[in-house]
């Protein structure tokens, strides 16, 4: 899971630092920055899945679309360079073992994995110039020897900064000249031919496109419901970054008979069950399940009962709202435990009420099925809700990091908001969630004006 998030020039943020805790929500005002933070996680994600190793960052592909590094660089400025920070929470403890001397104890060992990486422009392309990864004490890093940054240099130190605790050992035979990284994260083949015992830099690799693969993504902009559906019978990943796979991912964990419960030693639910167990705690639905329409036919229909005794009807007969929200609680419920899954204001198209059940869907498969979330949101309810909670010890303030962010003269900038045990937010930005209590009083007084120009 990801711990913590950094980097530098990236669209209007000229720098970001952040922690991440179990359910991290990101609110701000319109054009302040807050998606550029997920585009970023997904800029790395889609860098990863990238066909082509000499592409240091993927700008274009099926996550996002950034343009050319001119676009996406902060303020256009092709002589800045993209500092990348990370930490990832690992799922089991990583050890890495010197080949040369299995017999020892490991280099380096952990549960948490760091990396770094320095992006730069060159010939109007973006060029990785550096990358680190720590684990434990130690870190390992490929970058520029000083004095010729045409020549890479491996090397090996304690995360203190002084030398010592491994040696890379060089091959004998001829030297290969190191290039530079591959893609923005990865050794280059020649690093593990020059030395005999770098064979566990692919380790570090490894489990750095292991964490990228736990990230899960759902955007804003959510498909239609549909009257039927045709089911491939396949398993997908996921739900789809606009939930176009949502149905598809019911019935797979319907085939594959998967249950789920609401808390420890609670009762088991198969999975279309929780679905509707959570969209009937929301106030949306009183039953919901996805049939096939005749036996055979591979066509199914999602159906819903929108309250106790009410006729059943499809899923494009009820509140818009409804569909647009399933692909969020499916997704929820479906990824495997570990997961990160990055949402886009999921309250769209929701009533308040249940704006702030959604929150209680959230903390669920947070502290219950251990999925990290993270909420790009401008929903009062579901952060009134996520309070309440705290307050309500249903889950700690320090397990929820919550953010703010504005961009008062075009560069974004963010503030850590101070939640304290009790869920209130001791820092609370002016004009957070707009301005009620100045809109009831110019109200009230426009009324009082009125009044007295009646009399």
């Amino acid at each position: 899971m990801l711990r913590t998030l950094s980097f530098t020039n990236f669209k209007s943020w000229p720098e970001v630092a952040l922690e991440c805790g179990r359910i991290t929500g990101v609110f701000g005002t319109n054009s302040s920055g807050k998606t550029s933070l997920i585009q970023f996680l997904l800029l790395l994600k889609q860098t990863k899945d990238a066909t082509d190793r000499a592409i240091a960052l993927e700008l274009n592909g099926g996550l996002v679309q950034l343009g050319t590094i001119r676009d996406a660089i902060h303020q256009h400025d092709e002589s800045r360079s993209i500092e990348i920070g990370l930490s990832f929470g690992l799922p089991a403890e990583l050890q890495i073992v010197d080949p040369s001397q299995k017999r020892t104890p490991p280099v380096a060992r952990g549960h948490v994995l760091g990396f770094a990486a320095e992006i730069a422009v060159h010939q109007r392309a973006p060029v990785a110039r550096s990358i680190s990864y720590s684990l434990g004490d130690m870190c390992f890093g490929l970058s520029p020897r000083t004095g010729d940054s045409t020549k890479f240099e491996l090397r090996a130190w304690q995360s203190n900064g002084s030398p010592g605790g491994f040696s890379f050992l060089r091959t004998k035979g001829r030297p290969w000249q190191l290039p530079g990284p591959i893609k923005s994260y990865a050794f280059p083949d020649q690093a593990r031919t020059r030395f005999q015992n770098s064979g566990f830099l692919a380790d570090l690799e490894a489990a750095y496109e292991s964490e990228l693969d736990r990230i899960f993504y759902l955007g804003p902009l959510r498909e239609f419901p549909k009257r039927d559906y045709l089911y491939a019978r396949s398993r997908p990943t996921d739900v789809g970054q606009r939930g176009e796979k949502a149905i598809d991912a019911i019935l797979a964990a319907t085939d594959a008979k998967e249950v789920r419960n609401v808390r420890w030693k609670a009762h088991l639910k198969p999975f279309q069950e929780m679905i509707a167990y959570w969209l009937r705690e929301m106030g949306l639905i009183d039953g919901f399940k996805v049939e096939e329409i005749a036996d055979g036919s591979n066509r199914w229909q999602a159906r819903v009962r929108t309250s106790p005794g009410a006729s059943e009807v499809l899923l494009t007969d009820v509140g818009f709202g409804v569909s647009q929200v399933l692909p969020v609680v499916t997704l929820l419920q479906y990824v495997p435990e570990g997961s990160t899954v990055i949402l886009e204001q999921p309250e769209i198209h929701l009533h308040p009420l249940a704006q702030a059940g959604l929150a209680d869907v959230i903390i669920q498969a947070a502290m219950h099925r251990n999925v990290q979330i993270f909420i790009e949101s401008h929903s009062e309810h579901l952060l009134l809700r996520l309070q309440r909670r705290i307050a309500e010890e249903m889950i700690r303030s320090d397990e929820v990091k919550l953010y703010f962010c504005d961009a008062p003269s075009g560069v974004s900038r963010l503030t850590s908001l101070d939640v304290d045990l009790f869920g209130n937010i001791r820092n609370w930005p002016d004009k957070f969630m707009g301005d009620a209590f100045n809109e009831a009083a110019e109200a009230e007084l426009a009324r009082l004006r009125r009044m007295q120009a009646a009399e």
